[in-house]
């Protein structure tokens, strides 16, 4: 009989297992670089850097007669220090746009950035080591990021984003008929995400012993493994606390045993579902916004930034490691802040009245 897992433990697991069927079609030597990083690096993490490894291998394979003939599952390490800059510069070309398995991709600067960040880290590893002679990757020049404007709900919108969960308006009649069924549910989901701040991941992963209703907490698993207590104020303890009447009476699945979201099979509800249903309702608010759950954190965020003014907490509660993560994402506000601070400080009760020169010499002359 297998083990039950908390949900976080599980996810790893499941991470695991598809980072080790990346890693199948990759060359045997990269596995060392894989587990150099597992210190250091979510799951998550390490199977994006093993998607993108697969894309720069694919395209020497494609590119290259020699290795193609070699295959990838028989190159050795000193294939890098056959690479040049020239190769790598063609293969940032050739990112922008390329097609596999009868699939266009298009990367633009963002995608075009992970894919070489991860293949810098990759190099970084064996030439820090000693293990290849040359690092072209070092040199390879990363595209410049044209930051986007950050999208949030503004207080308005939220009111009217809980508004249109507890009536169910301006939903599509396939909507609509679950609606009644699940508008409860979805109230606490949304309270408690514009509420708290808490990652979606961190969300669907709760327990209905996670909750505290006595001092007003949740306890969530943040990235690396983290467990920290958020606390939550009035208008997310109501919604909680209707919820948790109506999770009483059900039975959920085997393996879902204890989670505190349900989806309509009486099963956690996935991260996809949470994104599926803050767009359905967003959609009824504004049509201009693409509003998903990050965006619901980062209106959370805002909404603490403009209250207290404190950065540092404002990154403690959203768990970023980085304050410097948090400082990006309201540099406007802090901008709003500094132009708000200018005339706070007077240097004398009343200011001094301003004298009239004229324009120059010339002028005065003339009068």
């Amino acid at each position: 009989m297998a083990t039950k897992r908390p949900y976080y433990e599980q996810v790893d697991i499941e991470n695991t297992q598809r980072l080790r069927e990346l890693l199948a079609a990759l060359p045997p030597f990269v596995k060392d670089y894989f587990r150099g990083i597992e210190q250091v690096t979510a799951s998550r993490t390490r199977i994006a850097y093993a998607y993108d490894l697969g894309i720069f291998f694919n395209y020497l394979t494609e590119k290259n007669p020699e290795i193609a003939r070699t295959g990838i599952q028989n190159l050795k390490v000193d294939i890098l220090d056959k690479i040049t800059l020239s190769d790598l510069e063609e293969y940032t070309e050739y990112l922008k746009y390329y097609d596999k398995g009868n699939e266009d991709h298009i990367n633009k600067e963002r995608g075009i950035k992970r894919k070489l960040s991860s293949l810098k880290s990759f190099y970084n590893y064996y030439y820090r080591r000693e293990i290849i002679k040359t690092n072209p990757a070092a040199l390879l020049e990363l595209p410049k990021i044209h930051e986007k404007e950050i999208v949030r709900l503004e207080p308005d919108e939220v009111a009217l984003l809980l508004d249109a969960v507890e009536s169910g308006e301006k939903l599509t009649a396939r909507q609509a008929a679950f609606h009644e069924k699940t508008k409860v549910r979805d109230l606490a989901i949304l309270t408690l995400l514009l509420g708290t701040g808490i990652r979606v991941s961190e969300c669907v992963g709760l327990n209905i012993t996670d909750v505290d209703f006595k001092n007003d907490g949740i306890r969530v698993h943040r990235k690396g493994g983290k467990e920290v207590v958020v606390y939550f104020g009035d208008e997310v303890e109501q919604a909680l606390t209707a919820y948790m009447e109506q999770r009483k009476l059900i039975v959920e699945e085997s393996g879902s045993e204890g989670a505190l979201f349900l989806s309509l099979q009486n099963r956690r509800i996935s991260v996809r579902a949470v994104e599926n249903l803050v767009k359905k309702y967003s959609r009824t608010v504004t049509t201009l916004k693409n509003i998903t759950p990050h965006k619901l954190r980062s209106t959370y965020g805002t909404s603490l930034y403009r209250e207290t003014g404190d950065i540092y907490l404002v990154a403690d509660v959203l768990g970023h490691s980085d304050v410097n993560t948090t400082k990006k994402h309201y540099a406007a506000l802090e901008d709003d802040r500094r132009r708000y601070a200018r005339d706070k400080v007077r240097l004398r009760e009343t200011m001094p009245e301003r004298k009239e020169y004229p324009a120059n010499d010339e002028t005065q002359k003339e009068s």
